[in-house]
């Protein structure tokens, strides 16, 4: 099949991505010049050729190739910048949660126990990202709120050094 070319070619990319990952930082953009940049320059001439071959452009495969084509100018920006990463699933997997509670928000009974439940995933999310414990946070800023002046009540958030 002519997608499996471009399957190889695309974990070819992926295994040398995670030996970059093990190389030393200030080598990383040397590391993906000379061993992921290749793979690439791989894959567009894959791409040209099966755009120049009698495909037609309605069929599944037609239309893969376009959107690959027109996206190409975004798939290199990880050769001109070692902080993009090849694809987004870190993120997708940090917000996995938040997307699950969103539609556990349709079942909370009311607008107002939604929105009670959307503060509470909002606090717990923001706990988890500072590496706090929501327990000792509270106590702490329960104390902290009676001598606190109103205009000063943000840097009781969590995250926020108090």
């Amino acid at each position: 099949m002519k997608s499996e070319e471009a399957l190889t070619l695309i974990q070819r990319i992926y295994a040398q991505e995670r030996i970059r990952k093990e190389v030393p930082s200030a080598e990383q953009t040397h590391f993906r010049k000379n061993h992921i940049k290749p793979i690439y320059e791989e894959l567009y001439t894959w791409l040209q050729k099966e755009l120049k071959a009698d495909i037609t452009p309605k069929s599944d495969y037609g239309q893969a190739l376009t959107y690959l084509s027109k996206q190409w100018h975004k798939l290199i920006k990880v050769l001109e910048d070692d902080r993009i990463e090849l694809d987004n699933n870190l993120i997708e997997n940090k917000i996995r949660p938040l997307a699950l509670g969103r539609k556990n928000y349709l079942f909370a009974g009311s607008h107002d126990a939604a929105q009670r439940i959307a503060m509470m995933y909002s606090f717990f999310g923001s706990c988890k990202a500072h590496d706090i414990n929501p327990y000792e946070w509270l106590k702490e800023t329960l104390e902290l709120i009676p001598e606190t002046k109103l205009s000063e009540l943000h840097n009781l958030l969590p995250g926020v050094n108090m």
